[in-house]
C-alpha cells in the first residue's frame, strides 16, 4: 500500500505521515512547509515534496496592511494554486491519495487518473454546516462575518462528491455529513491522537483554582461564553488563563469581562504547552464549531478534567461525568454549573483528571491513531483490488 498525502501545514497531517512511514506505507508527503521543519516529525526528506512558495505567499499576505487585506480575499486563490501544483507531484504508483479539503480537487482528479483510491480529509464539519453556524454566530453579535470564501465552499462540495471517501475525526463531524445526505459507507471516522511524550503532567506550582483555555482565542472557540461564565461566578482564588493568539473579534468581550483574574498568555510553543496545562485545575473549551479539538486530548494527557461543548468533537475522547463534562453550545449556565461543581469538589476533580490521563494513555496516542487509520486504509485498499 503506497499512500500519498497532500496538505498545507496541518500538524495532524505530519503525524499521519509519520505513522504511515513507520508502517512502510508512506509514498510521498506534499506540503507547504520546508523540509527542515517537516523532518522533525520523523518523516525522511526523500519522502517530502515541499511547495514552499505557498507558505511564503500565504504568510506574506496576512502580514500585509489591514487595508490591503480588506480589498482582496486570497483564500481560494492560494488553496487552488497549491492544489494545482501538488497534482504534478503525485507518484504514479500511489494506491491511496489523501488530500486536505479545499486544497485537493485537482489532485484528486490526477490521483484517479493514476488509478488511486481517493480520500478527502476534512478536519472540521461539513462546509455548509460550518458556514451556517458560524454566520449565525457572527450575526448574533453584530460582527463582520468570517466564513469560508464562496468558491472554497463550491470546491469543497465538488471534493466531497468526487472523492471515494471522506475522512472525519469525530462523531460530531460525521453527523453533519450524514445530515447532508453523505452515505455512511463513504465516511472514514478516526479520532486524532496526542503525543504522550510531549504532553505529560508536571507539578502544579500553586493552589489557585485555574481554568485553562488554549487554541485560537476567537468567537468560533466560544471564548465569549467562557469569559461570561467565569465573570459571573467570580469565585475566590481563581484564574482563567487564555493560551493562544487573540483574534480581534474577541477583544470587545475581553473588555467587557476581563478583570485581574483573566490572564492572557498569548501564543506559546508546542513544547511549552504541557507546563501551562499542568498549572491548571480544569480545561475548558466552549467552541461553537470545530472538528475535534486536539487541545482536548493534550489537556487530558496532562491530567486535567475537561469541560467542553458537544461541538468540539470531545465526546469521542472525553467520557461525560468520568473525564469531565460535555455541555451544550452557547450555554453559559451549563458552563457555570460544571465549573462550580469542580471548584467545590476537589476530590472528584482530581479523580476525573486521573481518569482523563488514563483514557488517552490507553487508546488515544498517535500510535493508536496510526493503527486505526492504517487499518481503514488497508480495508479500502483491499476493496480497490477486488474492483472489476
Amino acid at each position: 500500500m503506497n499512500v500519498t498525502i497532500s496538505v498545507g501545514g496541518r500538524f495532524h497531517a505530519f503525524y499521519l505521515a509519520d505513522q504511515l512511514h513507520k508502517r512502510g506505507h508512506l509514498r510521498r508527503l506534499i506540503t507547504s512547509y520546508p523540509k527542515f521543519e517537516t523532518v522533525k516529525y520523523g518523516i525522511p526528506r526523500s519522502n517530502i515534496k515541499s511547495i514552499l512558495s505557498h507558505e511564503i505567499l500565504s504568510r506574506s499576505f496576512w502580514k500585509a496592511p489591514l487595508w490591503l487585506q480588506g480589498c482582496y480575499n486570497p483564500q481560494f486563490f492560494l488553496s487552488d494554486r497549491f492544489d494545482r501544483l501538488a497534482a504534478r507531484h503525485i507518484p504514479k504508483d500511489t494506491n491511496i491519495f489523501v488530500g486536505w479539503s479545499s486544497m485537493a480537487l485537482h489532485s484528486l482528479r490526477q490521483a484517479k487518473r493514476h488509478g488511486a483510491i481517493t480520500v478527502v480529509e476534512r478536519g472540521s464539519t461539513h462546509i455548509l454546516y460550518q458556514t451556517q453556524i458560524l454566520q449565525e454566530e457572527y450575526e448574533k453579535h453584530s460582527l463582520p462575518v468570517r466564513v469560508a470564501h464562496p468558491r472554497i465552499v463550491e470546491k469543497e462540495l465538488e471534493e466531497y462528491e468526487e472523492a471515494d471517501f471522506i475522512s472525519v475525526p469525530s462523531l460530531y463531524v460525521k453527523r453533519t455529513f450524514l445530515q447532508r445526505s453523505i452515505l455512511e459507507s463513504k465516511l472514514i471516522h478516526v479520532p486524532y491522537g496526542v503525543d504522550l511524550s510531549g504532553f505529560r503532567p508536571v507539578p502544579k506550582e500553586d493552589d489557585v483554582f485555574r481554568l485553562i483555555c488554549s487554541g485560537g482565542i476567537s468567537l468560533r472557540k466560544g471564548v465569549n461564553y467562557l469569559l461570561q461564565a467565569f465573570h459571573d461566578l467570580n469565585l475566590p482564588n481563581t484564574e482563567l488563563w487564555l493560551v493562544g493568539s487573540i483574534n480581534d473579534e474577541i477583544r470587545p468581550f475581553l473588555g467587557r469581562y476581563r478583570n485581574g483574574k483573566v490572564v492572557i498568555k498569548g501564543h506559546q510553543p508546542q513544547s511549552r504547552l504541557h507546563w501551562f496545562y499542568s498549572q491548571g485545575s480544569v480545561f475548558c473549551l466552549a467552541s461553537v464549531e470545530e472538528g475535534l479539538a486536539m487541545v482536548i486530548p493534550q489537556a487530558m494527557a496532562c491530567g486535567l478534567p475537561v469541560i467542553c461543548t458537544t461541538n468540539t468533537g470531545g465526546e469521542d475522547i472525553a467520557r461525560n461525568g468520568q473525564d469531565g463534562f460535555i455541555v451544550p453550545i452557547k450555554d453559559v449556565d451549563a458552563i457555570k454549573e460544571k465549573i462550580l461543581y469542580l471548584y467545590e469538589h476537589p476530590q472528584e476533580r482530581e479523580a476525573m483528571g486521573q481518569s482523563a490521563r488514563q483514557r488517552v494513555e490507553k487508546g488515544f496516542s498517535w500510535d493508536d491513531y496510526g493503527n486505526r487509520i492504517t487499518e481503514k486504509y488497508s480495508r479500502i485498499g483491499v476493496d480497490q483490488e477486488v474492483r472489476p
